[in-house]
Parts: C-alpha cells; structure tokens; sequence
C-alpha cells in the first residue's frame, strides 16, 4: 500500500480503529458516486476499512429519494447553459447543489454493535463541522426539523446519507453525506436555481461569508479531519492514493 501519511494513537495495531482518507481535487459527480458503491461493497466484504472521501465536484444538482421536480427552479436549456448536470440519486432527501468552493465529504463506514445507531450518525456528522466552526468562534447549530448546519438562520452544510444494508453483517454501510459550503457567493451560483433541500424559508451561507477569511477548499478538508476522527473516535488515520484497487486496502474494524 502506498500511503502519504499515517497518524496513529495507541499500541496494538490490531486494536486501532483506522479510517482511510482519499483526498480528490475536482472530481465528477457520477464518478464518485461509482467509487462510493465499489467501497461499500468492499467495507461489507471487509476488505476495506472505514474510508472518507474529501472532493469538490462540478457544477452538479443531485435530486435524493424525496423527489421534488419542482424544486428545481431551471429549464434543460437554462441547466445546459450553465454547464449543470443533474443525477437522481439514492440517498435520502430533497435537491441539493454541489459546485467549486464547496468541499464535499463521503464518508463510507461500517455501522454495526454499539455504532448502528442511525439518527446518532447524521447527528455526528453535523457535530463534526459544528466543532469546526467553534474553532473560529462560530455558534453552528441544529433545527429539530431539519438535517444539517446552519449559523444563524442561514444553512452552511446539508447532509443527505444512504444506508446501505450489510449483506455480511447486521448493519449498514454510510454512503453520501455532507456539502460544506466554503467559498463566498457560491449562494448566488447555483443555488438559486432551486429551492435547496426544499427549505424556502431559509437561505445559505459560506465559511467565508461567516468567517470574512479566505480558504481554498483543500485547506478546510485538512482542518476538519481531526473534528471527523475525533467525533467518531478512529486511532489511525490513512491517507491514501485512489489509485490504488479497494482489494488491497489493509482493513481493522476494532
């Protein structure tokens, strides 16, 4: 296995709870949804470990299993000029938007024993970016009807998961999962051409509209890293070149 970097805690390996990272510049939408379900076939397999996958993706509305048409807002001709693609897709939820300056996260994990909780999980994914804007000084809260982030009443993250159900354990395997919104007027791209997670009374916002700093998209993956693997509690973090085939992969699920 060729791997950048690994950070550990502990002594056993055979005890440590590794997640392995692959971090993507611009990478497709349909793409990436076909590396997704090669992983979960693998974590179910268990020939892989928990993997996180940390991307940007094109111009991209991706339409969950709630099936709104009519949130979305744009003709064929008008998505065609604005160089959108659109994929219904099976994680759960409304229309949501996936553009440059907004830094996609995968997580692919085993949820079995004491893990398989499912609403834990989605809580635990907005956990992970709440801790990361405290870090700035920023109050990232929760509405109790929705999934997601929000810093005030506009929304800076949505989350929109699969559950993948095992076929060798007694369980699921995550797939989907967070958009963080980073760059400044990425509200003003794409989406206003829907109505985002089909939630009309509230807007969206960026990290550095919040913030007034400027990021690049990679420097926020590697700064929220360290929430995510506290947050659902890895010993080892591998990161890791996609190059290489799922099947070599060395796993640990302890």
């Amino acid at each position: 296995m060729d791997e950048q970097q690994v950070q550990s805690v502990g002594t056993d390996d055979n005890e440590l709870k590794r997640l392995v990272v692959h971090t993507f510049d611009m990478l497709d939408y349909k793409q990436a949804w076909e590396m997704q379900k090669q992983v979960v076939r693998a974590v179910d397999e268990g020939t892989r470990s928990d993997t996180l996958f940390l991307l940007e993706h094109p111009p991209t509305y991706t339409i969950g299993s709630q099936r709104h048409p009519e949130h979305l807002l744009l003709s064929p001709e008008q998505l065609k000029q604005r160089g959108i693609q659109v994929y219904e897709i099976d994680r759960g939820g409304d229309i949501t938007y996936h553009g440059p300056g907004q830094l996609v996260g995968y997580p692919i994990l085993l949820l079995d024993g004491q893990r398989l909780d499912l609403h834990g999980y989605l809580r635990n994914l907005e956990e992970v970016i709440i801790r990361y804007l405290a870090s700035f000084g920023l109050v990232g809260s929760r509405k109790p009807e929705f999934t997601g982030v929000w810093v005030g009443e506009t929304k800076i993250a949505a989350i929109g998961v699969k559950f993948n159900k095992c076929r060798r354990h007694r369980g699921f395997v995550t797939s989907h999962g967070f958009a963080f919104n980073i760059k400044s007027g990425i509200q003003y791209e794409g989406f206003t051409g829907i109505v985002p997670c089909g939630i009309q009374q509230y807007g969206v916002t960026s990290l550095e509209d919040v913030t007034g700093q400027t990021f690049t998209v990679q420097q926020v993956g590697a700064q929220l890293l360290p929430y995510f693997v506290e947050v659902f509690g890895y010993d080892q973090v591998v990161n890791e070149i996609w190059s290489e085939s799922v099947e070599h992969t060395n796993t640990s699920h302890a």
